[in-house]
């Protein structure tokens, strides 16, 4: 008997689990996002811990069928794995609670920390704490090379495409969404042609549970909201005019070259081109505000960067740092201060909305699809193709950091980032180093890492420099 069929037989006979209380539900989701440090990784570990093991409220195979179309998606997967089984248990209301509970603790952390930053950073205390942080950041992405690696590139393959897109996106600069667009369709194009054991490499889900009972979800339960075109109609309406609808005021007030305006139509475009985690996306990110907006240099971003790992929520919320240095800096007809929490508040708006949007119209889609093998390659591809866009993240952070110059050299087409050997700063290569051998050696959590760099750039400044 399937675990669909149980579970109806369990609801026809009276021994379905009971609904859980929303206040119940509340006081879960507030107490996952006070967890939620750690990355992806680490806060997918938790709701797993608490959702299927402790509260047993969704079963092993649909919290992974859940998980699997976050990861399709772009934005974090994470936040938006909360909102799905938000969903799942309370409908819109839940999704909406569990999704923004996720993003709160981060987004009060890093409005007051960027806040401290704007007006402390030439403060020797300030700049010494990130002196340390920054050299520790990039073995922590480093780390996450080598972790998502190991689990994509389990073939020559897909080291190949992995090697592709470092090469693509660090020498001749392709667009982000262009390789992930591409590395998409040579895995949904290898899948229809037959090539099953090359590029779907996730196993198979096992049995929801011995009898297929005892979760709170059960298949009825799933179905509450039947997929209609009317209803996805009217909510791509509302949400679209939620999401795009404060832009359109902002420029209409402001004008169209204001600093929000930018903010909000530019991280509008990241919300829909994040695939494959925050990692992912940070080197286009980093490229455009840097280098193409210049609203913040090399060393800040890495700052940020620093703040999103320390702080609880999605680690895409660097991008409220950004927006709010940006809009610092920019500040138009507003102070300074102001026009970084507007800023802040703008980025934020754009960039998470979209998560819900492709929850809520998708969710009911998706709880009708099992083990699509097709988005299955598509995604593994993908994932593979982070990799190497990972690894360009790690190498032009770390670039940045050890060396204080950087020449760009134009050949044949390329644009090589070459390094000023005389500038490389000591300090910063010897506090990587023993990041690195605290993270891979000893075995040591990313914050202890982080907590313990920040003790050494503080060493440095005030002991020896």
């Amino acid at each position: 008997m399937s675990p669909e069929e149980s579970e109806r037989k369990n609801i026809e006979s009276g021994n379905a689990p009971q609904s859980v209380p929303f206040g119940e539900a509340l006081r879960v989701w507030v107490r996952v996002a006070l967890l939620s440090f750690g990355g992806p990784a680490g806060q997918i570990a938790v709701m797993h811990r608490i959702l299927v093991e402790e509260k047993r409220w969704l079963s092993e195979s649909r919290f992974l069928h859940a998980l699997n179309y976050c990861m399709l998606l772009p934005g974090p997967e994470a936040q938006q794995l909360a909102t799905y089984v938000g969903w799942l248990l309370h409908k819109t209301k839940g999704g909406l609670t569990a999704g923004l509970l996720f993003i709160l603790p981060g987004f009060i952390s890093i409005l007051v920390l960027s806040m401290l930053y704007a007006s402390y950073s030439r403060s020797t205390v300030v700049e010494a704490i990130f002196f340390g942080i920054k050299p520790a950041v990039m073995a922590v992405v480093v780390e996450a090379v080598i972790r998502i690696g190991r689990r994509a590139l389990r073939n020559k393959v897909m080291v190949l495409l992995a090697a592709a897109a470092f090469v693509a996106i660090f020498f001749f600069s392709v667009p982000f969404p262009l390789i992930i667009l591409c590395a998409a369709a040579i895995g949904f194009a290898g899948e229809r042609m037959g090539m099953h054991g090359i590029f779907n490499t996730a196993r198979e889900d096992g049995p929801e549970d011995a009898n297929g009972n005892g979760f709170v979800v059960t298949a009825e339960a799933a179905n509450h909201t039947r997929p209609t075109i009317g209803r996805a109609v009217k909510l791509v309406a509302v949400m679209s005019l939620l999401w795009l609808g404060p832009i359109a005021i902002i420029a209409g007030v402001l004008g169209r070259g204001s600093i929000f305006t930018e903010e909000g139509l530019f991280f509008s475009k990241v919300a829909v081109v994040t695939f494959g985690g925050a990692y992912a996306v940070l080197a286009y990110i980093a490229q455009q505000a840097v280098s193409t907006y210049g609203w913040l240099g090399p060393g800040e971003m890495l700052d940020g960067l620093g703040m999103a790992e320390t702080t609880p929520g999605p680690l895409i919320q660097v991008v409220q740092f950004v927006g709010f240095m940006g809009a610092y800096r920019n500040p138009g007809p507003f102070d300074p201060l102001t026009a970084g929490i507007i800023g802040s508040v703008v980025t934020t708006w754009v960039t998470f909305v979209p998560c819900f949007l492709w929850i809520f119209l998708g969710a009911p889609y998706i709880e009708n699809l099992r083990g699509n093998r097709s988005l299955g390659s598509a995604l593994s591809a993908v994932t593979a193709a982070v990799v190497g866009v990972i690894l360009n993240l790690a190498v032009w952070f770390s670039i940045h950091t050890m060396f204080g110059a950087v020449n760009d050299v134009r050949a044949f087409g390329m644009t090589l980032h070459v390094p000023v050997w005389e500038t490389v700063d000591l300090a910063s290569v010897a506090i990587a180093a023993g990041a690195f051998v605290l993270i891979f050696l000893f075995r040591l959590g990313m914050i202890p890492t982080l907590a313990l760099s920040a003790a050494a750039g503080l060493a440095y400044r005030y002991l020896i420099v």
